[in-house]
């Protein structure tokens, strides 16, 4: 099943309880939290009244947005970023796989962020809270094949990833780097643009991201799409965003029910 949702620093500007109302009035399901503006690392009070307006208006909290890079303590530790999760009850702990991109770390580096890697899959596993890689270039999931060696090699049950589209490769390649991941998806962002990073509304598009729901919907797991990057960081064209994703999903999830009818 696909779930619909925000990315909360989609809109930075606005407070927890406008991101909330905006997503009721969006008629989405969800919200992931971001750990910068509105549920900072280590702000425990704002992580419970996030969590409360999300559940009192009807929403799940997809995750926690993390800005904490496997490795890099110095950044702040990350038993702030779990204290925080776990006031926030988030599900998963989105986090960076380090600081450097696979063409510039040597194997000494990716060695130290499959050790910490599993070191904070096992502190979110004692509270219950899964991990997953933000899908980003600049770091250790920058390219498909990347990403699947790291997550070949931190072989943990508790660690996954997102996904979203790399900019400027082509639709073949994004295709192939999302069924590449499949086995350990997590979530996946949701926005598009051009090659040149001109953001786009979802429907110019076309079919393109009905392919891609088409593809999750394979794992037979439960997976949030979040909107993220809106265009000119507009409340209308998010609005209009949200109208998309949800048909998109609505027609992938038609789809898949006619194929178990007729076998």
């Amino acid at each position: 099943m696909i779930h619909t949702g925000l990315v909360s620093i989609t809109f930075r500007k606005l407070s927890p309880k406008k991101i909330v109302d905006l997503v009721t009035r969006a008629g989405l399901e969800s919200i992931e939290w971001g750990g910068d503006v509105h549920v900072p690392h280590g702000n425990l009070k704002r992580a419970g009244e996030a969590c409360r307006m999300t559940v009192d208006a009807g929403l799940k909290i997809s995750s926690y947005g993390s800005y904490y890079y496997v490795g890099h303590e110095e950044d702040g530790s990350f038993s702030a970023v779990l204290d925080t999760a776990v006031e926030l009850k988030a599900p998963a702990i989105r986090v960076w796989a380090g600081k450097q991109g696979s063409r510039d770390s040597s194997a000494e580096y990716r060695n130290y962020i499959v050790s910490e890697s599993r070191r904070i899959a096992d502190l979110a596993g004692e509270s219950d809270i899964t991990i997953a890689y933000e899908f980003h270039s600049n770091t250790l999931t920058d390219t498909n094949e990347s990403a699947v060696s790291l997550l070949k090699d931190t072989a943990h049950d508790n660690i996954g990833t997102y996904w979203q589209p790399p900019c400027g490769a082509s639709t073949e390649y994004y295709i192939q780097g999302l069924r590449n991941v499949l086995p350990w998806l997590s979530n996946i962002h949701v926005f598009q643009w051009k090659a040149n990073h001109e953001r786009q509304l979802l429907a110019d598009g076309g079919d393109l991201w009905r392919r891609y729901l088409s593809i999750v919907m394979d794992t037979g797991r439960d997976h949030f799409a979040s909107l993220e990057f809106v265009k000119e960081d507009a409340v209308e064209v998010f609005l209009k965003d949200a109208e998309t994703l949800k048909e998109q999903v609505k027609n992938v999830l038609r789809r898949e029910k006619c194929i178990n009818i007729n076998g």
